[in-house]
This record gives C-alpha cells, sequence and structure tokens, in this order.
C-alpha cells in the first residue's frame, strides 16, 4: 500500500509542475474522490505516453474539466402521469 502510494506521487511529481500540483492537492482536501480519477488519469497517460513534458496548471484545469464530465451523474426526472377522474367531467346522480 506504502509502496504504491510512493509510486503514485512519483509519478504525479514528474509530470506536474509546482501550481498543478498544488492545485490538485487542494482538490483532494475537498474532494478526493475526483482528486483520485484526475491522478489515475495522469498516471494512464504518463504510461502511454501523452504527456509531453509537464502538466501546467492551466492543463490540469481542462483535465479537470474532462474527468468532471465523464463522471457527471446524469440526473433525469420521469413524469409518470395518470389518468385521473375529475368529478367536473361527470354529473354525480
Amino acid at each position: 500500500r506504502y509502496r504504491e502510494a510512493e509510486i503514485r506521487n512519483t509519478i504525479l511529481a514528474q509530470v506536474l509542475d509546482q501550481a498543478a500540483r498544488a492545485r490538485l492537492s487542494n482538490l483532494a482536501l475537498v474532494k478526493p474522490d475526483k482528486a483520485k480519477a484526475v491522478e489515475n488519469y495522469l498516471i494512464q497517460m504518463a504510461r502511454f505516453g501523452q504527456l509531453a513534458g509537464k502538466v501546467s496548471e492551466q492543463g490540469l484545469i481542462e483535465i479537470l474539466e474532462k474527468v468532471s464530465q465523464q463522471t457527471e451523474k446524469k440526473t433525469t426526472v420521469k413524469f409518470n402521469r395518470r389518468k385521473v377522474l375529475d368529478s367536473d367531467e361527470e354529473e354525480d346522480y
């Protein structure tokens, strides 16, 4: 467990500049799940060689937006309207 965290931190230190690293740390305090998703995304990109140089704070913000769109919960409201008999429609005798 400790070794895994150490490896993650090493990779993140290599791919993020100082400002981006600080922003990610702040995010981890407020939304740890979202920060973990961003970290996983960055590590995956690094493993596949998809990062050219260090990610800046602006680059991290763009990645954050992508991750937010992918993980955003889609909420839908479905109205199920039933026909209700209205006493005005028919005469009650």
